[in-house]
């Protein structure tokens, strides 16, 4: 069959994302014997003419659309995505079946294809079963006994099947040095699935809570590609927690050491888990830059929102990070259960105690349905069993909700090296739409570096 892939994508902010999801599936519709076009909406000012365009040229048999993400996650400066995506596929109805999938497809399957009124719908991974759901649609076969497919008109569905090995991406449809150019990085993926808790994450919804790790050959093959084929000299490793399992992680470094490829590199980071032997095999192979999922800096906080670790990790990693000379970041969640004025002030004193290069700090926590943030916003009466989830719904802590916007502002302008997004505190569109015209590789955050850390007393 012909398959056109598309990337709905397009958000650039903070910088655009390549799409590796698409890149995953290239390679097992390949070996099933499939012609593949790729249609990159990401660079496009005209989705629907792009479409009619492609579609023109390469008469698609199918047309499979990934979705990265159904809103920018941020509050109070909200973007919905789907009413973009609905514009690229109503033209296409009736022409070409289509088909759904994508992290972002994968949080509400079933609204969500019936809100874009798409064919089909593949939740979860689809290395294995997009395959077989081509193979049903080209034999006329109902697709419904699939694992994680969904069908339209269907409001049930077999529950997806995660893949015992990850596989390798395969970029060559892709523009992959533009993305380089633009975006300051390339995006690799050394793992799947995340046992921890948080309150509000979706990965082990989408990867499971079984966390399934990628050879480490096929790993620095990988690298290996990129920078040779590509000439990526960064990488930003796009795991949930980039340093667990520990041992996996500086065995993964040390192997990077061993190939010697002229590469630098970012990633997520969790506290807990990261101690001065790591810490050098991680910049001896090329790391220059951390960000640590913090989320807050009050220990009732981050019990409240099921984190793994303690206030002491935090300093503790913080201070390895300065020791060192390694750039590192705090990404804090506002408004969680139980936020108020204190908790908020403990975050801003332990952070004024830290010294990073950059604090960037969210307001509001986005509610999907299946996590504990979806059932503590029910209890909380922040929404109903009848609120429509699909547009952009935020738990903020009921004894701090009217205020929490303000008080976030007025802390974080005071200090130099917080990003405030959604309350365009140090940053805005139009001011990373400027700093891409400079040559940065790596997060934008880095360029807080050259302005400052806040060196204000503790609170």
């Amino acid at each position: 069959m012909k398959v056109l892939l598309v990337s709905a994508n397009r958000e650039r902010t903070p910088y655009p994302v390549f799409p590796l999801g698409l890149a995953y599936l290239a390679s097992p519709l390949a070996a099933a014997g499939h012609q593949l076009a790729m249609l990159d909406l990401c660079f496009t000012t005209d989705p629907e003419a792009a479409v009619a365009e492609i579609l023109a040229g390469f008469p698609a048999d199918v047309m499979v659309i990934s979705i990265r993400n159904i809103d920018n996650v941020t509050f109070p400066l909200t973007r919905s995505y789907l009413s973009g995506i609905r514009n690229i596929i109503d033209p296409c109805r009736g022409r070409v079946p289509v088909i759904i999938g994508g992290s972002g497809f994968s949080l509400m399957p079933v609204e969500i294809l019936t809100a874009l009124d798409a064919d089909y719908g593949v939740a979860g991974e689809g290395e294995e079963v997009l395959p077989r759901l081509l193979e049903c649609i080209g034999n006329g076969v109902s697709p419904a006994h699939l694992p994680g497919v969904v069908c339209r008109g269907e409001s049930e569905f077999i529950a997806p099947r995660l893949l015992e090995r990850i596989g390798a991406p395969d970029r060559s449809l892709f523009a992959v040095e533009r993305y380089h150019r633009e975006g300051g990085m390339a995006n690799v993926q050394s793992k799947r699935g995340c046992p921890f808790s948080c309150c509000y994450c979706t990965y082990p919804l989408i990867e499971g809570n079984r966390v399934r790790l990628r050879p480490i050959d096929d790993i620095i093959a990988e690298l290996r590609e990129l920078v040779e084929k590509y000439g990526v000299s960064y990488i930003y490793f796009v795991d949930d927690i980039f340093n667990y399992p520990p041992d996996f992680a500086e065995r993964l470094c040390s192997a990077i050491i061993d190939v010697r490829l002229r590469l630098n590199w970012s990633a997520f980071i969790n506290p807990a888990f990261m101690t001065p032997s790591l810490l050098e095999v991680m910049q001896k192979a090329g790391c220059d830059a951390m960000e640590f999922g913090t989320d807050s800096g009050s220990p009732v906080m981050l019990k409240n929102l099921g984190k793994s670790f303690t206030v002491d990790a935090i300093r503790g990693s913080s201070r390895l990070c300065r020791e060192s000379g390694m750039d590192f970041a705090h990404y804090l969640l506002f408004g969680g259960p139980g936020e108020n004025r204190d908790t908020v002030l403990e975050s801003f004193t332990l952070m004024d105690e830290l010294c990073p290069t950059a604090v960037i700090a969210m307001t509001g926590i986005r509610i999907y349905p299946g996590t504990a943030i979806y059932r503590q916003a029910l209890a909380d009466g922040v929404i109903s069993p009848g609120t429509p989830m699909l547009e952009p719904v935020f738990y903020i802590s009921p004894s701090i909700r009217d205020s929490l916007c303000a008080i976030i502002t007025a802390l974080a302008a005071e200090r130099k090296n917080w990003i405030a997004p959604g309350l365009e505190i140090n940053v805005s569109d139009a001011m990373l739409e400027a700093m891409r015209h400079f040559t940065v590789r790596g997060p934008l955050w880095k360029l807080m570096r050259g302005v400052g850390r806040t060196h204000l007393h503790p609170m």
